[in-house]
């Protein structure tokens, strides 16, 4: 399926991923869980980033997000590891699985098959089962309710999240033709430039979504960095600036106050070196909905990058390369 097909369906296919995430078979547990550990890469492991940031300020307990083979030392009998693997084949994802295994976690695994699937069913795992047969990194609108429910079931969040995730969808329909028209705008100020994106800490998710996005579908170098941190290093660099960057700031109303004084501030810096710095307003009731108005706006940014560069947004044959070489043993 074309890319475009497949951004254009994110909300419907949310929709049914939320429904789908409200009756989960999941299996209880007798651990106490005292921390979280959701591993996973890429596309896969984007979901466990952005969710974590939603939920920081209401988890009962600290939840980290892993994106290597090994695991963290502080894994143990009383840690919840989400394993998240779209293919169910990502080797380092069954490298941290295996070592969450060795020590005794609790663990569950969200998968559309593969060796992941097989060894959940094979050990009587809590298994969350998803549609196959698509890009991952066009799969987080159906992966990431389902962080959500696992996290809920476990205890680790109470069902706060729950009707703004049900209302989100119809909101990112409602608002379709403004997301991708100023998408398209804000795509062209990008062209021939490299992108530099900035948020705040809590949307930083939204960030990484953004540059990977921009990574894999327009096929072009980016980077991202987060407000305050930029503010003690990054912005230093900015002194090699020029105006081949192209600055995107991602702002929400519930931005840290003095992070949005850093916001106007840093603009006034930027400007020194280049004039092509952007501003996008994510809208919505909530951080949940506004991360997923902003997850839909920079996937439809990426979208129509690639198709000014003239790119196939779907390919990515320099990770399938390196997959091979590295099965070679």
């Amino acid at each position: 399926m074309e890319m475009e097909k497949l951004i254009a369906a994110f909300p419907h296919g949310m929709k049914e991923a939320v429904k789908h995430s409200n009756n989960l078979n999941l299996k209880d547990s007798k651990k106490a869980i005292n921390n979280v550990l959701i591993t996973g890469l890429g596309g896969s492991g984007i979901g466990g980033t952005i969710v974590s940031k939603i939920v920081a300020s209401y988890a009962s307990v600290p939840i980290v997000v892993n994106n290597d083979y090994t695991i963290p030392d502080f894994v143990s009998p009383e840690t919840l590891v989400i394993a998240c693997s779209y293919s169910g084949n990502t080797e380092e994802t069954l490298s941290a699985f295996d070592l969450a295994l060795e020590k005794e976690a609790e663990i569950a695994c969200l998968t559309s098959g593969g060796e992941l699937k097989k060894r959940a069913e094979k050990l009587g795992l809590n298994l969350v089962l998803m549609p196959g047969g698509d890009p991952p990194r066009t799969t987080l609108g159906w992966s990431s309710p389902q962080i959500f429910a696992i996290l809920e079931h476990y205890g680790v969040i109470d069902d706060r999240f729950r009707e703004s995730l049900e209302n989100t969808p119809d909101f990112l329909l409602d608002h379709q033709f403004e997301i991708k028209t100023k998408a398209k705008l804000l795509a062209e100020n990008l062209y021939t430039n490299t992108p530099v994106i900035y948020s705040d800490d809590a949307y930083e998710g939204i960030a990484i979504r953004m540059r990977q996005q921009i990574n894999e579908n327009s096929k072009s170098l980016c980077w991202h960095h987060k407000f305050p941190e930029m503010n003690h290093n990054e912005l230093v660099g900015w002194a090699s600036g020029n105006d081949k960057l192209a600055v995107i700031i991602l702002r929400s109303s519930d931005d840290h106050p003095q992070t949005q004084k850093r916001m106007e501030l840093c603009k006034g810096i930027f400007s020194k070196y280049t004039k092509n710095i952007n501003e996008v307003y994510a809208k919505g009731d909530d951080q949940l909905m506004r991360s997923y108005f902003l997850i839909h706006f920079v996937d439809w940014v990426s979208l129509y990058l690639a198709d000014m560069y003239g790119v196939d947004s779907i390919e990515v044959n320099v990770i399938d390369y390196l997959k091979g070489e590295l099965a070679k043993g």
